[in-house]
C-alpha cells in the first residue's frame, strides 16, 4: 500500500479539529461552573451548588471526549512523524466534600480545582490549534 501523505495530513488535521471541539465544550462547561461557583461561594445556596454540579459533570463528559480525541489526535500525528503530548487531568472536583460539607473553604477548593481544569484545558486549546495550523501550512505547501 502507498503512503499518500496528504491523506494522513487530512486525517490528522480532522483528527485535531475533533478534539479542539471536545477541548472548547468543556472551556465552555468550565467557564459556567467558574461563574456558578463565584455565586455559590458568595452564598449561592443549594440551587447554586446544584447548577455549578451539573456543569461541571458537563466538563468532565466533555473532557472524557477530549482525551480520547486527543489520543486519535495523537495517534494521526505519528502517522506523519509528528508528536503531540498532553495530559489533562480529569480528576473529580470535591463533588462529595462540596454537597455535604458546603461552606466558604470547600467551595474555594471546589473552585479552585475548576481553575486547574481551565487552565489545561486552555493550554490544551493553544496547542492543539498550534499544531493544527502547522498542518494547515503544511497540506498548502502540497
Amino acid at each position: 500500500m502507498e503512503y499518500d501523505i496528504h491523506k494522513e495530513t487530512q486525517e490528522a488535521i480532522q483528527a485535531g479539529e475533533r478534539a479542539l471541539s471536545s477541548l472548547r465544550a468543556a472551556q465552555k462547561e468550565l467557564s459556567s461552573a467558574k461563574n456558578w461557583g463565584i455565586f455559590d461561594m458568595l452564598g449561592g445556596g443549594l440551587i447554586s451548588t446544584f447548577i455549578k454540579h451539573d456543569k461541571m459533570d458537563n466538563a468532565q463528559e466533555y473532557l472524557e471526549r477530549a482525551k480520547y480525541d486527543l489520543n486519535s489526535f495523537s495517534k494521526e500525528l505519528r502517522d506523519i512523524n509528528m508528536s503531540l503530548n498532553l495530559n489533562i487531568d480529569t480528576h473529580d472536583f470535591l463533588n462529595f466534600a462540596d454537597w455535604f460539607f458546603d461552606g466558604l473553604l470547600v467551595d474555594w477548593l471546589v473552585q479552585d480545582r475548576i481553575n486547574e481544569a481551565r487552565e489545561q484545558v486552555d493550554e490544551a486549546i493553544r496547542r492543539v490549534e498550534s499544531v493544527v495550523g502547522q498542518l494547515r501550512a503544511r497540506e498548502s505547501s502540497f
